[in-house]
C-alpha cells in the first residue's frame, strides 16, 4: 500500500512536471498589454470552463457580453450563457458601479478560484476589462479555430485606467487602398489593444476615396489613376454604406473612426475631377508620384468654399466622431502667389501674405464644422499665420507644433515622425522591404513620451494623447501595412495608455512574444526580424582568403542557417551562435525564429571566392563622361543606338566635382534618363563594397548590380568585388521612367563604395 502511494506520488509529480513543460514559453508570466496601472498575484487559479456563467445585471453591458462570449466560442468551442444571477463559482460577473474610483475607460479585474469580477463604471471600461483577461487567458484564446487547452487565469487583483483620452491608430488609403475586411481585421486588432481612435486618410493628391452623390466625377476621374509603369490602379473608393458599416464596426468595440479630407493642399485628385477650383483652371490628372503638388485648391474663388462645405456637409453623417480632420500640410504657396483672385482675396481680407491666406481658408472651413458641431483637427502647418480659434493640433514635424499649440492652450496630439510614423524601416533597409526612408526601430517608438519637455506644467493637460501613422506611399498591399505597423503599433498602445514610470523596454519585449500568437489568431503578418549583419548588410559578399559572417537582429530572437540551397526549418537546422567562417565560395542562408516557432523569411547570402580584377587602364580623367537621353525607358539595352541629347551645363553645376545635375535642372521635362561613363581610381588591392540605387553599374564592362525594375526610393544593392590597384572603367545607367519616382536631389546618380575593412565612404557621381 505504501509502495502504491510512494508510486502514485511520483507519477503526480512527473505529470505536473510535464504540464509546466508542455506550457508554450510565450504563455507563461503575466503578459497583459498595454500594462494595468496596478496589478497584484496571489496564489490559486480560475479556470474557464464549457459552463462558465456571464453574469450580466445591466442591459447597456449586454452587447459586450455577446461580443466576447462570441470570441471565446471560436477559440474554445465553448457556448457560454448570461444569466443575471451570480452562481456561487464558475462566473465571469459584469458590473456598472458608478463611483468606482476610475476613470470612463477604467476599469477593476478580480480573478478567485470561485470566478471572475469585472466592475467599470462605462460599457467601455467591462469591454477594456474583458480584453484583460482575454489577455490572462492564453494566446490561443485568439485563435479563430478551436484549440484544446486548459484555459486557466492566475488569481489576480487589476485596478486600470489610461493615461491618455486619445489612443490613435492612422491609415493612409489614398496612395494604396484597403478593402472593407482588411480595415476590420486591423480594428479588431485595435481593440485588444486598447488603442481607440481610427483616424482614416481619405484623400490626397493620388486618390481621392469617399464616394460623392453630388459631385459623381469624384467616384469617377479621381478613383483612379495611371501608374508610370501604365498600370491602370482603381477606381477604388469606399461606399456610404461601406463607411457606414465601418464605423459601426469601430463603435462596437469603442473605436472612434475621424475622416480625414485634406485641404487647401493635396487635392489633385479632385481638382482632376473638377479643376474649376484650381487657381489655373486644370487640365489635372490623379498625381501618379508621391511628394507634394503644386495644385492646391485656389483660396479666391467662393465657388470652391461652395464645393468644399457641400463635401465636408456629405461627409459628416456618415461618422460619429466629434472631430474632423482637414489636414492643412504640405500646401505650396506658388499657385496663390501668382493667382489674382488669391491675391485681391489677402487684400480684401487684409492679410499679410500666403501663410495668413491659408490660416484665412482654414479659418472659414472652421465655421462650416462647427455649424455641424466638430471639431477640427489638422497636421501642425495650420499653426502656420495663426491658429484657427477651436483646432487641435496634430504634431508630425516633430513635437514643436504640439508644444506650440499647447502652450498657446490648444489641444494637441503628439504623433513625430522620428518616432511614430510606422512608414519606416523598422531594421536594416538592406534587407527589409523598401519603405519611404527612416529609421524606427520597435525600442525607438516604445521609447517615446507623449508629453514633450518645455510645456507649461498648467498646459500638459492640452496633450490628448498620441498616435501612430502608416503612410502607403511605398507599402503596395494589405498585407505590407500590418508588417509594418504591427508590432510598434502595440508600443504605441502601452505609450498611451501606461504610466510613464511603468515603462519597460525589455519587460515589454518579453511580453510581445505572447502578443505576436494573439495576431497569428488575427491572420496578422506583422514584423520578425531579418538577420542583419553589422555595418552593412551585404547580399554578396567576396574575398580572397576567407569570410566571416556577424549576425544580429533588432530584438532577441533565434537564429538559424543552412549553407547550400536548402531552405533554414526550425527543427533541424543549425543555431546561429557566434560569427561563421567561410573559405570557399558558399551560399549561406538566414532566418529568425520566434518562441511560437514562426519564422521570419529567408536571407540569402552569396559568399564568392575571388582573385583580383586587374586595372583596366593606367591613367583616366578626372570628370565622368555625362549623356541625357530624354524619353521614358524601362531598360538599358532601350538607350543602345540612341543619340544622347545635347545639353549646355550651366556654371553653377561644375562648382563641385563630378557633380550631375538632376535632369529638371536641364529640361523641363517628365522623364530623361542618365549615363555616366569614366574611369574611378583604386588605391590599392583590396575588397570593395558598392552601393547604389541606380538601375545598372558596370565595373570592367561587366554588369555588376543590376536595378532594372526595382522601386527605388532607398539604397537597396550592397556588393562587394576584389580590385587592383589601378584604374578601372565603370557606366552607371540611370532609367528617367519614374517607377517609384526620381529623387529630386541631383545624386539619384551616385555610387557609394568603400574599401571593405574601412568606414571611409567616397561617391562616384
Amino acid at each position: 500500500m505504501h509502495t502504491f502511494k510512494k508510486l502514485f506520488a511520483l507519477v503526480l509529480s512527473f505529470m505536473i512536471i510535464s504540464c509546466k513543460t508542455d506550457e508554450k514559453t510565450y504563455n507563461q508570466e503575466i503578459n497583459i498589454t498595454p500594462k494595468p496601472m496596478e496589478l497584484s498575484v496571489r496564489d490559486g487559479k480560475f479556470t474557464l470552463k464549457s459552463n462558465t456563467i456571464f453574469v450580466v445585471k445591466d442591459e447597456p453591458v449586454r452587447r459586450v457580453a455577446d461580443f466576447f462570449i462570441s470570441k471565446i466560442q471560436r477559440s474554445t468551442g465553448y457556448s457560454l450563457l448570461k444569466q443575471q444571477d451570480r452562481p456561487s463559482s464558475n462566473y465571469i460577473d459584469l458590473s456598472i458601479v458608478a463611483d468606482l474610483k476610475v476613470n470612463d475607460e477604467g476599469y477593476t479585474v478580480d480573478v478567485a478560484g470561485d470566478g471572475i469580477s469585472v466592475k467599470a463604471t462605462t460599457p467601455q471600461g467591462i469591454f477594456y476589462g474583458l480584453q484583460t483577461v482575454m489577455q490572462l487567458l492564453p494566446a490561443e484564446i485568439e485563435s479563430p479555430d478551436v484549440v484544446k487547452i486548459s484555459w486557466t487565469i492566475p488569481n489576480v487583483s487589476i485596478k486600470d485606467e489610461p493615461r491618455f483620452k486619445y489612443r490613435g491608430q492612422h491609415l493612409d488609403v489614398c496612395r494604396h487602398f484597403v478593402d472593407v475586411e482588411h480595415i476590420k481585421k486591423q480594428l479588431d486588432v485595435m481593440a485588444m489593444f486598447k488603442i481607440n481612435k481610427f483616424h482614416w486618410h481619405l484623400t490626397d493628391d493620388q486618390g481621392w476615396r469617399i464616394e460623392s452623390k453630388k459631385y459623381p466625377k469624384l467616384n469617377s476621374a479621381s478613383t483612379v489613376r495611371t501608374e508610370s509603369e501604365g498600370n491602370i490602379y482603381g477606381p477604388y473608393y469606399y461606399t456610404h454604406q461601406q463607411i457606414r458599416e465601418i464605423v459601426a464596426y469601430a463603435g462596437e468595440r469603442f473605436i472612434e473612426v475621424i475622416p480625414e479630407v485634406e485641404l487647401p493642399g493635396h487635392a489633385v485628385a479632385a481638382l482632376s475631377a473638377y479643376p474649376e477650383y484650381s487657381c489655373t483652371g486644370g487640365t489635372f490628372e490623379v498625381r501618379n508620384v508621391w511628394g507634394v503638388a503644386n495644385d492646391v485648391f485656389c483660396a479666391g474663388n467662393d465657388a470652391t468654399f461652395a464645393f468644399l462645405t457641400d463635401i465636408i456637409e456629405e461627409v459628416i453623417p456618415l461618422f460619429r466622431s466629434d472631430y474632423f480632420h482637414i489636414g492643412g500640410d504640405e500646401c505650396p504657396k506658388g499657385r496663390w502667389e501668382k493667382c489674382p483672385k488669391c491675391q485681391e482675396r489677402i487684400k480684401k481680407e487684409k492679410l499679410k501674405d500666403e501663410h495668413e491666406l491659408q490660416s484665412w481658408f482654414i479659418r472659414r472651413i472652421e465655421k462650416v464644422l462647427i455649424q455641424h458641431n466638430k471639431k477640427m483637427i489638422g497636421w501642425d502647418e495650420i499653426l502656420e499665420g495663426g491658429l484657427a480659434p477651436s483646432a487641435t493640433v496634430m504634431s508630425w514635424r516633430g513635437e514643436k507644433g504640439g508644444l506650440d499649440a499647447a502652450n498657446m492652450g490648444h489641444d494637441a496630439i503628439m504623433t513625430p515622425g522620428g518616432w511614430l510614423y510606422l512608414d519606416h524601416y523598422q531594421g536594416d533597409p538592406k534587407v527589409e522591404p523598401v519603405t519611404i526612408g527612416g529609421y524606427t526601430t520597435l525600442e525607438k517608438t516604445y521609447s517615446y513620451e507623449p508629453v514633450p519637455e518645455g510645456i507649461d506644467s498648467d498646459k500638459a493637460k492640452h496633450i490628448l494623447g498620441a498616435q501612430a501613422n502608416v503612410w502607403t506611399e511605398y507599402i503596395y498591399a494589405p498585407e505590407q501595412t500590418e508588417y509594418m505597423a504591427y508590432p510598434r503599433a502595440i508600443a504605441l498602445a502601452e505609450v498611451t495608455w501606461s504610466r510613464r514610470e511603468q515603462k519597460d523596454y525589455r519587460d515589454f519585449e518579453r511580453r510581445i512574444a505572447n502578443q505576436l500568437v494573439r495576431l497569428d489568431g488575427h491572420h496578422i503578418n506583422y514584423h520578425i526580424p531579418i538577420p542583419e549583419q553589422p555595418g552593412s548588410s551585404s547580399g554578396f559578399i567576396a574575398f580572397i582568403d576567407s569570410a566571416t559572417v556577424e549576425l544580429k537582429t533588432t530584438r532577441p530572437v533565434k537564429i538559424i542557417y543552412t549553407t547550400g540551397m536548402e531552405e533554414p526549418a526550425a527543427r533541424n537546422s543549425k543555431e546561429y551562435t557566434a560569427p561563421l567562417k567561410f573559405s570557399e565560395s558558399t551560399v549561406l542562408k538566414v532566418r529568425s525564429v520566434l518562441p511560437s516557432g514562426k519564422m521570419s523569411v529567408t536571407r540569402t547570402i552569396y559568399l564568392d571566392k575571388q582573385t583580383y580584377a586587374p586595372a583596366t587602364a593606367t591613367e583616366a580623367a578626372s570628370d565622368m563622361k555625362v549623356e541625357y537621353y530624354r524619353g521614358k525607358y524601362f531598360k538599358a539595352s532601350e538607350l543602345e543606338g540612341k543619340t544622347p541629347d545635347e545639353i549646355e551645363h550651366v556654371e553653377s553645376m561644375r562648382k563641385v566635382k563630378y557633380r550631375i545635375p538632376d535632369y529638371r535642372e536641364v529640361y523641363d521635362d517628365d522623364y530623361c534618363s542618365v549615363v555616366l561613363t569614366g574611369y574611378f581610381h583604386v588605391p590599392e588591392n583590396g575588397i570593395y563594397c558598392f552601393s547604389t540605387a541606380v538601375d545598372g553599374l558596370w565595373i570592367d564592362g561587366k554588369l555588376f548590380i543590376d536595378n532594372e525594375g526595382t522601386v527605388r526610393k532607398n539604397v537597396k544593392s550592397d556588393k562587394s568585388i576584389a580590385l587592383a590597384k589601378g584604374y578601372h572603367s565603370v557606366k552607371i545607367v540611370r532609367l528617367g521612367n519614374i517607377i517609384g519616382g526620381w529623387p529630386s536631389q541631383w545624386d539619384a546618380v551616385s555610387v557609394i563604395w568603400k574599401k571593405a575593412d574601412q568606414q571611409k565612404f567616397a561617391e562616384l557621381r
